[in-house]
């Protein structure tokens, strides 16, 4: 069974101030959701935030909006609006499905409350997937490339003294104190005792 949209949230952005306007973006969805016959539940619009900025106040809240029920359907004009990389827009997409809220990209003729626009989310969905392998591919191609030419990966090791940490112990000196005064962290300083006994 097709999901039921009848009201509908609208998000709309522009990375610049300099001469864009959401306007137009706005203008065309809403007179889309009017020849469905949707209402308009809320306008959600971020101002000159880029794409690729992690945190984007109105689609914060068109989010948390979307946890409390209060519309059927995200309408976006392209679906570079709203995500700053494929497995963002991905999985921002599935935490509107887990409510239940369907997805609309009008430029993009994506249309998830249909089954057709559905399968087509599948396929982004496995394009993402995709992104994701080579990503991680590249990753470690380039760890392995590193370590060929010598380069450490990692932190540092930090050698401490196992004595000097023993001595301060038997002061009293607390753990955090002997962190602090050698630059390590406390666990550190735990394990460098315990390996040394």
């Amino acid at each position: 069974m097709e999901p039921s949209v009848t009201r509908i949230a609208i998000y709309a952005r522009v990375s610049t101030l300099n001469g864009q306007n959401p306007e137009m973006q706005l203008a065309e969805i809403r007179e889309y959701a009017a020849r469905r016959g949707w209402l308009v539940a809320g306008e959600y619009v971020d101002l000159g935030v880029s794409g690729s900025n992690e945190s984007r106040p109105e689609l914060n809240r068109m989010i948390k909006d979307a946890h409390l029920c209060r519309y059927d359907a995200v309408v976006v004009w392209k679906l570079d609006r709203l995500g700053r990389s494929l497995k963002h827009l991905v999985t921002t997409i599935e935490d509107l499905a887990a409510y239940g809220i369907s997805f609309v990209s009008l430029r993009d003729n994506l249309d998830l409350s249909t089954p057709s626009g559905r399968l087509m989310m599948h396929i982004i969905g496995a394009m993402a997937e995709f992104e994701r392998e080579l990503i991680r591919e590249r990753v470690t191609a380039g760890i392995q490339a590193a370590r060929k030419r010598g380069v450490r990966i990692g932190r540092p090791k930090t050698y401490v003294s196992p004595d000097m940490i023993r001595e301060m112990r038997d002061e009293g000196t607390p753990w955090r104190a002997i962190a602090k005064r050698l630059k390590i962290g406390t666990g550190t300083a735990c394990r460098a005792l315990q390996q040394a006994n």
